[in-house]
């Protein structure tokens, strides 16, 4: 990171948009960013007909797209959708797939906690990984409530990334167990150390710095207009396929975590 970005009026909000930056070149190379294959693509297709329906030509804002992974999982489904990222790298990355895949999916630069999307523009807005990243996690549902038309619904795709479970921590030390005897298996893309410590430093100053879940978040969307608040964990088949490309016990644990999917609709 470069020094003279860090001046008086440098924010952990300007430290999340660097770092997500920072990622871009790779960011499709993580298990659980880019869909891995037909298995897992029928999968995400699944749970999201499940809670917004077909597309018919309705309009979709994904929130913070980054690469326009959900993005065109929508695209697929027949929404016409928008694609709002404050990463530049990001975008450069979601427009050239786009292109490459012969889509029409319109990518731009927005800040999703503080868009500049016209009221009641949009009938379904998707979010994925972006909840536990947000600063005031009030103001940006009363954003996503103010863009939605009425009857609009808001699909969150989420979970707790700091706290661990009983099991997981168990499955945890096996891995490592299994790395010291030289049973590696797959062998995922890692951040480095220093990237590590950056993600640490900024997670400690977001709101949900001891974990988002799903019931917090649930009672957030309430307070902020949202009704018919539905939490839904039955992602498994997403999981499963995530999980074949993972270390094997870094797939078993991806099947205990706290991960969720939340349906919330704007009143008519």
């Amino acid at each position: 990171m470069q020094e003279k970005t860090r001046g008086a009026n440098y924010s952990v909000r300007d430290e999340i948009r660097e770092f997500w930056s920072e990622r871009a070149e790779r960011f499709d190379e993580f298990p659980g960013h880019e869909i891995s294959g037909e298995r897992e693509r029928s999968a995400w297709h699944a749970l999201i007909q499940r809670h917004l329906g077909p597309g018919a030509g309705r309009s979709a804002l994904d929130l913070a797209s980054g690469t326009g992974v959900v993005s065109h999982l929508l695209d697929d489904l027949g929404y016409r959708v928008t694609g709002l990222d404050w990463s530049e790298p990001m975008l450069e990355r979601a427009r050239a797939k786009a292109a490459a895949r012969g889509r029409t999916i319109v990518f731009r630069v927005g800040d999703a906690e503080r868009s500049s999307e016209a009221d009641s523009s949009y009938d379904v807005a998707v979010t994925r990984h972006l909840v536990w990243t947000l600063i005031d996690p009030a103001a940006a549902f009363r954003e996503w409530l103010r863009v939605l038309r009425p009857g609009g619904t808001l699909l969150v795709v989420d979970g707790d990334f700091v706290g661990t479970g009983r099991t997981e921590r168990i499955l945890a030390r096996l891995d490592a167990a299994a790395r010291r005897l030289g049973w590696r298996g797959h062998e995922p893309v890692g951040l480095s150390e220093a990237m590590q410590r950056r993600h640490r430093a900024i997670l400690a100053r977001v709101h949900f710095s001891t974990g988002a879940r799903a019931d917090a978040v649930a009672r957030l969307l309430r307070e902020a207009g949202f009704r018919d608040v539905v939490v839904d964990r039955r992602l498994g088949a997403v999981h499963r396929a995530q999980a074949a490309q993972m270390p094997f016990f870094k797939g078993l644990a991806r099947r205990s975590q706290h991960r969720y999917a939340i349906r919330a609709v704007k009143p008519a």
